[in-house]
């Protein structure tokens, strides 16, 4: 664990402080010169403590690194989801991912692992040292702290769901801490801490949006809340009704505000502002990755068709994530979310952005790309590309609240009400409430997660927890073991419900092992 929980404070914070912008330079060069600056030397004042909770935020955005040639480390979670493929099949490790072959080497395995724990270790040392920063205003302090407890939260949820049993590491480390060579908690206990550190979160006095800036807010926090404990109640923990109900109820709070605040959260009403500069971080995104090219740009491109003049840059883009024609064709007739350039989905665009339409000749994500970037018709990009990635929408509080709902008593008016939001949007017609049962309704709210959350690297999580896979042939739900993935006609296996630990993590520190079941060890 040397090389993701030791970190070099000064050179994490000051990409933190490009991303969030000043926090009171001179102060800050009053205090010491940055060459200077230790953990324990930095942490005096309440700019300090800015600065520190956007290096958090700013190392959010590993996602989107470089994973080799023509890959990004989000595709991690899209190729073995069976419903993207490649048309360049250049990276030796995403052509793995895709087979189902992929093992603790496998570089998106490693940055994820790699990224993840930077976020944790960048929380921890925030809520570590801020508590002591004095003189400080008391809401300003609670708002770091919640929104670090936040992010720590999420970080340990994408990786217990991704490798199970981890290191749970809850305070900042050195090469002379106890626990520099962590052995790893149960599931359990990582789930503990994360609904731990949900709850006081939510305790913080955080706004229920944060248009401004994108940070951390109620309605997020309360509905990863509602999604930690659905994922309690299934796989691998199965406490059952208990948890369906708590995160029933979680989930409904943010509807019941929805409700009576429909200009501060709703669902857009076009898939256009899904992916539109200028809607981010309002409305339906109640969570997103921050972008801006003055730091980053967009890291979504791979999404775009292999040489094919879409966007200012002519014939170019890679190709790398396209959807199967299985899963594309399997979105009801009629619904909006396929229709070229209305939904998620294209099949035309514009030559080189903004000049003669033409055809792409099959179907391409649409949902990340950017039209104020890239040119519409007409109308040429600016070509920055400065849109957000999003995390948390409420397109998906519904959907949490309609399945968990469901699994407390079966199918009722509110949960119907929720699940036929989605689809009216879609302009698709809904079967009555009546002739559902518990079990046909489950199904049909998998459904929706499916073609409304495809492509946001929320599926795969999906198929771990609910042990199911939808088949885009019959419409129906496999289970996880022995579904075959269409991309690449592999079935899935049981050592598939987890990753392998990275081999190189494993090397560095043997109490780390064993390796997950089914993976070469060390």
């Amino acid at each position: 664990m040397r090389h993701t929980l030791v970190k070099n404070i000064s050179k994490v914070l000051l990409g933190g402080i490009v991303l969030m912008g000043p926090v009171g330079c001179t102060d800050f060069l009053k205090e010491q010169a940055p060459s200077n600056l230790t953990p324990d030397s930095f942490y005096t004042i309440p700019d300090h403590a800015e600065a520190a909770i956007a290096s958090v935020y700013d190392n959010l955005r590993f996602m989107g690194g470089g994973a080799g040639i023509f890959s990004s480390n989000w595709q991690l979670l899209e190729a073995l989801t069976g419903t993207s493929t490649t048309e360049t099949a250049q990276n030796s490790d995403l052509n793995n991912l895709y087979g189902l072959v992929h093992d603790g080497n496998t570089g998106h395995v490693v940055n994820y692992w790699n990224g993840l724990y930077k976020v944790i270790a960048q929380a921890n040392q925030v809520l570590d040292k801020v508590p002591g920063i004095t003189p400080m205003d008391a809401a300003q302090k609670a708002r770091i702290l919640g929104e670090a407890r936040f992010l720590r939260a999420s970080a340990y949820f994408t990786t217990v769901q991704l490798w199970g049993d981890i290191p749970l590491i809850t305070k900042p480390q050195t090469a002379a801490s106890a626990d520099f060579l962590p052995t790893r908690s149960k599931v359990e206990d990582v789930y503990k801490l994360i609904v731990e550190d949900l709850i006081a979160a939510e305790a913080a006095g955080l706004p229920w949006m944060d248009v401004t800036n994108g940070r951390v807010n109620q309605a997020a926090i309360k509905t990863q809340l509602s999604k930690v404990y659905l994922t309690m109640a299934g796989f691998p923990l199965n406490k059952g009704a208990a948890y369906y109900k708590l995160a029933a109820d979680k989930a409904f709070e943010v509807i019941t505000y929805a409700n009576a605040n429909p200009t501060t959260i709703n669902l857009f009403t076009n898939y256009n502002d899904v992916h539109t500069e200028s809607k981010k971080n309002q409305l339906e995104h109640l969570f997103m990755i921050q972008y801006n090219t003055v730091v980053a740009g967009n890291p979504m491109d791979n999404f775009y068709p292999n040489f094919k003049p879409v966007t200012y840059n002519g014939p170019g883009g890679t190709g790398s994530s396209v959807p199967t024609a299985s899963f594309y064709n399997s979105y009801e007739k009629g619904d909006l979310r396929a229709k070229d350039q209305d939904g998620y989905f294209y099949t035309t665009y514009y030559t080189n952005g903004n000049g003669a339409p033409f055809s792409l000749g099959a179907p391409y994500v649409f949902k990340h790309f950017n039209r104020t970037a890239n040119g519409t018709a007409g109308v040429a990009g600016t070509r920055q590309n400065n849109l957000n990635v999003p995390q948390i929408r409420y397109a998906e509080t519904l959907l949490l609240y309609a399945e968990a709902q469901n699994e407390v008593g079966g199918p009722t008016q509110a949960a119907y009400d929720a699940f036929k939001r989605i689809r009216d949007r879609a302009q698709l017609t809904t079967p009555a409430l009546g002739t559902y049962t518990q079990a046909t309704f489950r199904e049909a709210v998998w459904r929706e997660r499916w073609h409304e959350l495809a492509y946001e690297q929320i599926t795969w999580f999906d198929m771990v927890r609910l042990r199911k896979v939808y088949n885009e042939k019959t419409n129906g739900f496999d289970s996880f073991v022995g579904h075959i993935n269409l991309s690449s006609n592999q079935p899935l296996q049981e050592k598939h419900l987890l990753l392998p630990l990275p081999k190189q993590e494993m090397l560095n520190n043997p109490n780390l092992r064993p390796q997950n079941p089914g993976y070469p060890g060390v």
